[in-house]
């Protein structure tokens, strides 16, 4: 008989989370038995009060050592599949450490960092940045372990969803940036690159850590070449670029900065960069938008200028 005290899950993220669809709301039903399920079995206790992105819950606990850590509970998705993977392939090099996990679920008990201060909190934008590309160098010198989502598969299919989805974008120029978003990866299909790429690395996915200054948070690992990491890291903190005054500038120095560090190819970096925006744009246009986000068609405005 399970005996489990369920957790507390904020109206917040229950209401913003289920909002999604069915499965999402069938999910958070479970959830509070979910949570405390694993408090049981990994001999938890609370230490904090919950905290919530866009998909998943953090709790606070501690283990039964006393040691501080933190259970993530989050939908079993394509996405978030291989997170298990691929944390354990870096092993807490730049990046937080796995110790527990349960693959069914995509539960995971993980290294307690600090949630109130992300890299954010650094106010220089280029020593933030450098930082950020100090990680990404580190996460993706690891080769991708077998499973991981492949970033060929991804852009074959962005290359075929785009011919329709050009037409529901009411703005010709658009619809000629799409196009050559699309022939940018169209060049780069046949090398699509095989390291671990975390995938959404910027700087609120990066928080202070007692064992290392910083260390990156919430990746959704995919087997790639390093040039699809960039765009996350390029659109931080927009209004820090608009307020240079120039905008291809500001856009193109984190672009060289970050591929310095990295040691990329800018070219292939380039056109990887340019796929992240029809990726994004793919999604916004299958949403229903009729028009690109502004600040990716300044991004790949300023990128397309340079090539």
């Amino acid at each position: 008989m399970n005996t489990s005290t369920p957790i507390d899950v904020p109206d917040a993220f229950a209401a913003s989370y289920g909002a999604h669809g069915a499965s999402e709301r069938a999910w958070i039903a479970g959830l509070p038995r979910l949570g405390g399920d694993f408090l049981d079995r990994w001999e938890l206790r609370p230490d904090g009060a919950a905290a919530f992105g866009m998909a998943s819950l953090v709790l606070p606990v501690r283990r039964a050592d006393g040691t501080p850590a933190a259970l993530k509970l989050q939908q079993l998705r394509e996405e978030t599949a291989g997170v298990a993977a691929g944390l354990r392939a870096w092993r807490g090099d730049g990046i937080v450490r796995l110790l527990e996990h349960d693959e069914e679920s995509c539960t995971q008990l993980l290294e307690r960092l600090d949630a109130s201060r992300t890299l954010s909190s650094v106010a220089d934008d280029q020593a933030a940045m450098r930082v950020l590309a100090e990680l990404m160098a580190r996460l993706t010198a690891v080769a991708a372990p077998e499973g991981i989502r492949r970033l060929d598969d991804i852009a074959a299919a962005m290359l075929d969803e785009t011919p329709p989805a050009v037409r529901a974008l009411r703005d010709p120029a658009e619809q000629r940036l799409v196009r050559s978003c699309a022939s940018a990866v169209a060049e780069l299909i046949g090398e699509p690159g095989d390291r671990l790429l975390h995938w959404d690395l910027h700087f609120d996915n990066v928080l202070a850590g007692e064992r290392e200054p910083w260390l990156a948070i919430d990746p959704e690992p995919l087997a790639g070449d390093p040039g699809f990491e960039l765009l996350p890291a390029l659109d931080n903190r927009w209004d820090d670029v608009v307020a240079t005054g120039d905008v291809d500038r500001a856009v193109l120095r984190r672009f060289d900065l970050l591929t310095e560090v990295v040691g990329l190819d800018r070219r292939r970096a380039l056109g990887w960069t340019l796929g992240r925006v029809l990726q994004n744009a793919l999604w916004d246009i299958e949403d229903g938008k009729p028009a690109l986000e502004p600040v990716q068609v300044a991004i790949a405005t300023a990128l397309l200028r340079r090539r």
